[in-house]
């Protein structure tokens, strides 16, 4: 049996999980073809003040405080393998920290910088398209893994409470 304060880690990630996976469903299911819609330039720009204005410290504390409380989890569940709980454990940490982290930081985060160094009223429709035919995919797997990782740490939940 799990203590207190890994049952509450648990509780933590799988609602920042699920916020993560919210927030990625919605840019994989309308949002980046909404913005597509629009004229490139129009695109680019609302996609620069979405990229900046993301970065704030709600944002920070659910993205980065579930990674953190997903570290946690991973070393502790590896330790426990044979309670039921912590192979949901592990699972969830390492698709949060994978699929959500480590795909932000290694593809999302540099198409981001790279559509950053833009300006909207120079970059052509060339730009728009090659970003959101790199970035969307990309998305779609944060998407999957967010929603996975949640499914895991309710799991595991259920298991340690």
């Amino acid at each position: 049996m799990f203590d207190r304060s890994i049952v509450v880690l648990t509780f933590f990630s799988a609602l920042g999980s699920g916020l993560m996976a919210g927030l990625f469903f919605v840019f994989s299911t309308f949002m980046m073809t909404a913005l597509s819609r629009l004229p490139a330039a129009q695109s680019i720009a609302a996609m620069q003040s979405i990229n900046v204005v993301i970065l704030n410290p709600l944002f920070g504390l659910v993205f980065s405080g579930t990674a953190l409380a997903s570290i946690l989890l991973a070393i502790v569940s590896f330790f426990r393998l044979g309670e039921p709980a912590a192979t949901y454990l592990l699972a969830g940490s390492l698709l949060y920290l994978i699929g959500s982290v480590l795909v932000t930081i290694v593809f999302n985060v540099p198409l981001n910088d790279m559509l950053a160094s833009a300006d909207p009223s120079v970059a052509g429709p060339e730009l728009w398209t090659r970003y959101v035919a790199s970035w969307t995919p990309w998305n779609h797997v944060r998407t999957i893994s967010t929603l996975a990782s949640l499914v895991c740490f309710i799991i595991a939940f259920r298991h340690s409470s």
